[in-house]
């Protein structure tokens, strides 16, 4: 396994799982510490980092169970006939559900940020919370809603880099561990970065896109599908490296650009 965690694959693979996982977490700590910052103020700290180690928590079981679902490759329904063939597996329409999840996702919160950017912080505020259990079973279930996009993230960009499924588990746990801790440690720091900086939360909500593409993408793949005589190949995860680390280049140009017009 530890040969696995130190190819080129892995670690790429391990460094974008990461930094998507922080990008798109900030929304997550924002809601987090609206729930948070209605306790009073020496219980909020606290709140904070319980609710972001239970974040924590309820992605590594979601990880376990939902890898489990995409273990089961073996078919058991196929379609033959003469313009489309496919073998239809759990694993296939786990990908392919996902897929068009990630994809309804992250079209609607960028419809929302760009119509309506405070509508579910507004949400947040109008309900009332008078103790920390209060607060925490909200942020339970805030930590719930985004971990389903992140954990179909994590399965979208580590699917198929080996074909033990446990290796890829533990690479994804770890990604999901250490982008934890970072939130964790530099929650602050961050999100006001990405508060002034809100076009790198679209990206990564963009990037969520291509991920739903290529999980769909995928899963007709594992699905052996034929069109009219022609296989849906597999889309190399390298294609995905490279546009993510061409965008945030492009991201880092404008950025560096900005600054320096800023300057007197």
């Amino acid at each position: 396994m530890l040969e696995f965690l130190l190819t080129s694959d892995a670690l790429i693979a391990l460094l974008t799982l990461t930094f998507l996982e922080i990008v798109l977490g900030i929304d997550n700590i924002v809601f987090i510490s609206i729930a948070a910052n209605k306790l009073p103020e020496n219980q909020r700290s606290k709140a904070t980092n319980i609710g972001l180690l239970l974040a924590m928590l309820q992605r590594v079981l979601l990880l376990f169970f939902v890898s489990f679902l995409v273990g089961l490759s073996e078919p058991f329904y196929s379609l033959d006939n003469s313009w489309l063939e496919l073998h239809i597996s759990w694993q296939a329409i786990i990908l392919f559900v996902g897929g068009l999840f990630l994809i309804y996702k992250s079209t609607s919160e960028i419809r929302e940020k760009v119509t309506d950017r405070e509508h579910d912080e507004k949400e947040v505020r109008g309900k009332k919370i008078a103790s920390l259990s209060q607060a925490l079973v909200q942020i339970l279930i805030i930590d719930f809603i985004f971990s389903i996009d992140s954990i179909l993230t994590a399965v979208g960009m580590t699917n198929g880099l080996h074909p033990n499924h446990n290796y890829t588990l533990v690479l994804m746990v770890i990604a999901v561990m250490i982008s934890i801790f970072i939130m964790i440690g530099f929650a602050n720091p961050i999100r006001k970065f990405i508060d002034k900086n809100p076009s790198i939360q679209m990206l990564g909500l963009a990037f969520l896109i291509l991920i739903g593409f290529m999980l769909i993408t995928e899963s007709a793949h594992l699905s052996h599908t034929e069109f009219f005589g022609n296989t849906v190949g597999a889309i190399p995860k390298g294609y995905l490296y490279f546009a993510i680390a061409f965008s945030l280049f492009v991201e880092f140009l404008n950025y560096k650009s900005a600054n320096r017009k800023n300057k007197p």
